[in-house]
């Protein structure tokens, strides 16, 4: 196993120098990510701001084996394959950094009124990264004849994909207008794709780690401008690419990137409020996906067919 194990940090050592030779406030966990995965209680809404949205949060387990080779056997995501369990010292290091990285940029650079728009802005533009990074290590991984699994490479289009209409919802409310804006958020995104790539040929339980602090503080910043701007933001109608990619177009990539559920999530849109109400909901769906990728569990999706939980992780077992 220790032969595998630095066979696969040798390939990613190598990815990276080829890749480089040819391309010139303190946060408090809210309630839906606390507690166990499934309990009684997890028939709850997903939203304290919008109860219409409500489902079991049985997550899309499967317990086959999707590898072979002997070192391999019993394992099921890249965190089991390709990485190690992480400890509770290096957990807080990710959260304390992404809180660092918060305050002496975003809070600097984004505060006072008026300025939340470019803000999210710059947050989606950063947000993409990590799925391009794990989607790259992955292809080579399956280039390379490590590993393949197709269903990760889909889930994690998926998610950037999310990421990418939060995106498109921010520059048609006026987030990119400013040209000071967009270079710092694009020059940032550019490092912070480096650096998780690196991080995820090192370790992906860790880059799926630090990825969890940052949807974690995500999902809190939406959850503070909704409860500040409520009023405003009902009053307000919802983007066009809002209502195609939530409510009116093709919702099968929605589905996707959805791994705690086997049912359909569909947000409810009349306004600008339940957008950003959808967008927290959607940062929540990414911080599960992430803490579950960090466990040696086989993701699956609503759209998989036979997305089902285990017997003794269903609801009242």
């Amino acid at each position: 196993m220790l032969a595998m194990k630095l066979r696969l940090h040798l390939i990613g050592l190598a990815s990276l120098l080829l890749t480089a030779k040819f391309e010139t406030s303190a946060f408090t966990m809210p309630p839906i990510f606390a507690g166990k995965l499934l309990t009684k209680s997890a028939i709850t809404p997903i939203s304290p701001i919008s109860p219409s949205i409500t489902r079991a949060t049985s997550p899309c387990l499967n317990s086959k084996s999707v590898t072979s080779g002997e070192d391999f056997v019993g394992k099921k995501n890249p965190s089991g394959i390709l990485g190690e369990p992480l400890n509770e010292d290096i957990e807080e290091f990710n959260r304390n950094i992404v809180g660092f990285i918060k305050k002496i940029v975003f809070d600097i650079l984004y505060r006072g009124e008026g300025r939340e728009y470019a803000r999210f802005y710059a947050l989606e533009t950063i947000a993409r990264e990590p799925y391009f990074a794990y989607l790259g290590a992955l292809h080579f991984y399956e280039t390379a004849g490590v590993w393949r699994k197709a269903n990760y490479l889909k889930i994690h289009f998926a998610e950037e994909w999310n990421e990418l209409h939060h995106l498109l919802i921010m520059e048609e409310l006026g987030g990119a207008d400013k040209w000071i804006d967009r270079f710092i958020a694009q020059h940032i995104a550019v490092a912070y794709y480096w650096i998780v790539l690196a991080m995820y040929f090192y370790n992906p339980t860790l880059a799926y780690n630090l990825n969890q602090a940052v949807e974690e503080h995500a999902y809190a910043t939406y959850d503070q401008f909704l409860n500040k701007y409520s009023a405003g933001l009902k009053e307000q109608p919802a983007p066009q690419v809002a209502l195609d990619y939530y409510r009116d177009g093709d919702l099968y990539m929605f589905d996707e990137f959805q791994t705690d559920t086997c049912e359909s999530r569909r947000p409810v849109i009349n306004n600008l409020y339940d957008v950003f109400v959808a967008i927290r909901d959607d940062e929540a769906e990414h911080v599960k996906t992430m803490k579950l990728l960090q466990a040696d569990v086989e993701l699956q999706t609503s759209n998989d067919g036979t997305c089902e939980a285990p017997p003794e992780l269903l609801l009242g077992a």
